[in-house]
Formats: C-alpha cells, structure tokens, sequence
C-alpha cells in the first residue's frame, strides 16, 4: 500500500522507547501552518494527520501532544490508516494525554490492519501473540505476521521467524526461521541478525557456520545490541570463530556493559583483576563485580569477597565508591588511582 506519510520511529510494543512520529508529504510538508490548519478543520483527513505530527514534534507550533491526539483521531475516524495506526500506539503506551488502553490499541491496529497498513498488521499480531487486548492466539498473530512480512516489513519478517523458530502458532521450522531472519537482517535489523548469528552458530535450519555467525553478530553488534556486543566479545576472549584478541574482547565487554550487561560486566571485571587486554587492575575489577553482583550471580559474590581479601582498605572505598557513583549509560573508568598494578 502507498503510505502517504513516512513514519520515521518504531514503537516496540514490548517497551521503552518513545512515541516519535516525522511526516514527510510533498503536498502537506511545505505548507504553511495557516494553510494546513485550514484544511484540517475542513475536515481533510490527511492534513489533520500532518497537523497531528507537527503538533506532536513541534515544527512551527509549541508542541502539544493533546492536539497532536485530537487531530491525528479526526483523521483516524475518517479511515486514514497511518493515524488509526499511530492512535493505536497512542493507546497502547499511554501517550499524548491518552489513557493506556490495549482493547483501544487493538481496535485501531484492527482498522488499519484491514485495509492492509503493515505496520497495523505487525502490531495486531503482537498484541495476539502477547495477549493484550485480545485473547492470545498465537495462529492468528502468525497470519497478521505473514500479511506485513510479505509486504517487506522487517519487524513482522523477524517476528514471523520467531514464531517458526519457537513452534508457536506453527509447526516448529528452523528452515523457515532462518528464511524470515534472512529476510529482516538482510534490512538492517538488528535483533534478526542477532537471531540469525545464533541459528549459524547452532546449526539449526542451516550448516553450522561459525564465520557465518561472527558475520552477523559483529552486524548487530556495531548497531549497539547489547546481546551481540556480549557474545562477540566472548567470542575474542575465547577464541571462537576469530583469533583470540583480548583487547577486542575487552573492546566488545565495555560497550555492552556500559549499557548494564551484568554478564560484560562480569567479564571485564576478570579481565582486569587478570590483565587481560587491559593493564592489571585490581580496584576496577572489584568494581565491576560489584555492579554485577547486584543482579545476584551468586559465582560473581564469590569472586568479589575474594578479592576483597587482596585488597587494601583504601582499595575498597574506592572500588565501592565507583560503583556506587556509576550509573547505566555511562561510560565505565579504564582506570583507578590506587588499584593499578602491571599488565600483559
């Protein structure tokens, strides 16, 4: 289906990231904002959406999401497919002003859905998938995944992998999984690389491939997956499927920790407390499996407490005051004023 707007922003229904919407259309995007109101509250469909996205994103007017939700429903309730859709996430997150509803949420995805929007489609199915709104029905999350994947949609296409992947609402196929991951990874898709990485390095619908597997690990990886930042640098660490590297394992650790992997977190602590791709440093290991005790990895506790019986008191209130001062997102220090000692 032609999209009259190009919606720039994916909501995840499975979280955090926020409602933001960019519409770009040659006949709307250039007018004036006296132009496109005018329009608008003479009830047409597609100028009370851009109206909705510029109130929304606050181009040419202070933004005010509660507009943004009035004129974006006008146009909802005039059949316009992109604002269902958008309504639909409204209701589903909770925003601009509006209260979190999924049978709401559902409802609009279902209206956009049928006249064929691919991103209604992929959402409906994960609210069948999910259960939300509606009772879970894993086949008909397959059908509405399928409609959207054979549109081109890398979201449904990972999504639909998923499901063949899992057995859920289909018979179990690693064959067709791979094919749906293929198909999203080969779009940039990051979570379908990771996927597809772990079905060559299990050998599950393909020959097992381990370069196959850094190939598409190290693609997600570099987008900023923290999964496939963790295990490319325990690929380097160990050796597996490139040289062993400890620098590019040390490299690989630090980014997924900075994101708040307990495991790279975990990890980079050992290569400090053994100097392994980083100079020997005995306060930033106990640092680090501090932070990553918290999630109670009982072996990281032992680890620590053990180190602890190493250290010097001033060591201590350093490594604690790190890790109590460190917040997720943050970049993690290389190194410490009492704890450092030699390296290899």
């Amino acid at each position: 289906m032609k999209r009259l707007f190009t919606i720039l922003a994916m909501l995840l229904l499975s979280g955090a990231m926020p409602f933001v919407a960019h519409a770009q259309e040659p006949n709307y995007g250039n007018l004036s904002l006296p132009e496109l109101k005018q329009r608008a509250e003479a009830g047409d469909a597609r100028a009370q959406l851009a109206l909705g996205l510029r109130y929304t994103l606050g181009q040419g007017v202070l933004q005010d999401l509660r507009q943004a939700a009035g004129w974006i429903r006008k146009a909802a309730e005039q059949g316009e497919a992109n604002a269902q859709y958008l309504l639909g996430l409204m209701y589903y997150e909770g925003q601009h002003g509006l209260p979190q509803d999924f049978r709401q949420a559902v409802n609009w995805f279902q209206k956009a859905a049928e006249q064929g929007y691919a991103d209604a489609q992929n959402s409906l199915g994960l609210m069948y998938d999910r259960g939300h709104g509606v009772p879970q029905d894993f086949r008909q999350a397959v059908d509405l995944f399928r409609n959207a994947a054979e549109q081109g949609l890398a979201e449904a296409q990972f999504n639909l992998g998923n499901m063949y992947k899992d057995g859920r609402g289909v018979p179990q196929d690693f064959r067709q999984a791979v094919n749906w991951f293929q198909k999203a990874a080969e779009q940039g898709l990051a979570e379908a690389q990771f996927n597809l990485a772990g079905m060559y390095a299990n050998g599950q619908g393909v020959s097992q491939d381990f370069r196959k597997t850094i190939n598409w690990v190290r693609k997600a990886a570099e987008q900023g997956h923290v999964r496939a930042q963790h295990n490319l640098g325990v690929s380097y660490d160990e050796g597996r499927g490139v040289p062993q590297d400890f620098r590019q394992a040390v490299n690989w650790y630090r980014k997924a920790a900075e994101q708040g992997n307990v495991g790279s977190l975990a990890r980079l602590g050992l290569m400090y407390l053994m100097g392994q791709g980083v100079p020997q440093d005995i306060v930033l290991a106990y640092a680090l499996f501090n932070l990553a005790a918290t999630e109670g990895d009982k072996s990281v506790v032992e680890v620590r407490d053990m180190l602890v019986k190493e250290m010097t008191s001033a060591q201590i209130t350093e490594g604690q005051a790190i890790a109590n001062q460190w917040r997720v997102g943050q970049p993690l220090p290389t190194t410490s004023k009492t704890g450092r000692t030699s390296s290899r």
